[in-house]
């Protein structure tokens, strides 16, 4: 692979996008988007002062991601049939440049322009900075996540520009792809966490009591007395209820937690630090994120006992930090099995766009 010749083919790609008033025009609406999105996230966050750039920041970062995510199949996912149908592409395929260069070139070509939000975005990122609580870790870890991320969709869109004929289709299909990636993984990891359940059997007894106050007093209980604060009925006879037993059915997300692991926001979370205040609880949406999907690997209590009779002394619950220091990260899997796949699909789209090609979808125009 020729760096020459493919820094020729991404310097022509981005002159051909950069010459577009359209382009320009939806940076601008990026902009005035993330000026309403920081302005909203300051008053949202600005109940925990002390951090709320940190969460401003986290806010930032995911609606870049979610903004790209929605343009960049459309960007990329014509980048080869489009020039294939304005017949654009058959002269660069006879130059020295191979099929390598061509599709490496668009890929490139399509994770700069994406890259673009990022650099709008950026001067809102450091707003957010400055008002603290962001550490340099958290800002590295999320904008290097969000470059991969920004990237692998790129990839796929290039990959399905190649192997299908129609640019519609191959925008759409890209649609598909991405949308699987971030809600179909939700989806499934609802609806089969839902769906495989375990029984809990729950014990309980309670007090009962033979004489009721007319004026509706509740009666006092061991250790109680009567006050004008507290009034209870002291004469009233309190004796143990019967046990009691109840079963429900409760959901197993922990057996599919995993399903979640290929999600970009799951993945762009789990993979950048979590910053928590001082009772434990994380002080952004990386860390809230992260909550939620480490809290869904702790299998539910199959058995749980209740005795008003004896009540047992509350026991300490595990803080959010605690529960996300026992958990395991998943992001390096997930980022692994997206590469995985937009790499196989780079390499399918190399294969129907080689020449001299053996076989073509009907129609298809050559040069």
């Amino acid at each position: 692979m020729n760096a020459q010749r493919l820094g020729t083919i991404v310097r022509l790609e981005l002159m051909q996008r950069t010459r577009s008033v359209a382009w320009y025009v939806l940076l601008g609406v990026f902009a005035l988007v993330l000026v309403l999105v920081t302005a909203l996230s300051f008053l949202a966050w600005g109940v925990v002062p002390r951090d709320a750039g940190s969460g401003v920041f986290s806010t930032i970062v995911y609606i870049t991601l979610l903004l790209v995510v929605l343009v960049s199949p459309t960007l990329s996912g014509n980048a080869i049939n489009g020039d294939r149908e304005a017949a654009t592409l058959a002269p660069v395929q006879v130059t020295l440049a191979t099929t390598a260069e061509i599709l490496m070139g668009k890929f490139l070509t399509a994770w700069i322009t994406g890259l673009a939000f990022v650099a709008v975005s950026i001067p809102f990122l450091l707003i957010a900075t400055l008002a603290g609580g962001t550490s340099a870790a958290t800002m590295l870890v999320a904008l290097a996540v969000l470059i991969v991320e920004i990237g692998v969709v790129a990839a796929i869109g290039v990959a399905m520009s190649g192997i299908l004929a129609r640019p519609l289709f191959s925008v759409a299909t890209t649609y598909l792809v991405v949308a699987a990636l971030v809600i179909g993984t939700l989806v499934a990891f609802l609806l089969v966490g839902a769906s495989v359940r375990t029984e809990v059997t729950n014990s309980y007894r309670s007090f009962e009591y033979t004489s009721v106050d007319p004026d509706g007093i509740p009666p006092c209980f061991p250790g109680e007395s009567s006050s004008p604060a507290y009034p209870c009925d002291e004469e009233a006879e309190i004796t143990c209820g019967p046990w009691q037993t109840s079963t429900y059915e409760a959901p197993r997300f922990d057996t599919v937690w995993w399903m979640l692991a290929a999600n970009p926001f799951v993945i762009l979370a789990d993979a950048t630090p979590t910053a928590f205040d001082s009772s434990g609880y994380p002080v952004d949406l990386f860390g809230q994120i992260k909550l939620g999907i480490r809290a869904a690997q702790e299998a539910p209590e199959t058995e749980t006992r209740w005795d008003d009779c004896a009540p047992t002394p509350p026991t300490d619950q595990p803080t959010p930090e605690e529960i996300i220091a026992g958990s395991t990260p998943s992001w390096f899997v997930g980022l692994a099995l997206q590469i995985a796949l937009a790499a196989l699909l780079l390499w399918w789209a190399w294969r129907r766009t080689d020449t001299p090609a053996r076989r073509l979808p009907p129609g298809t125009r050559i040069a």
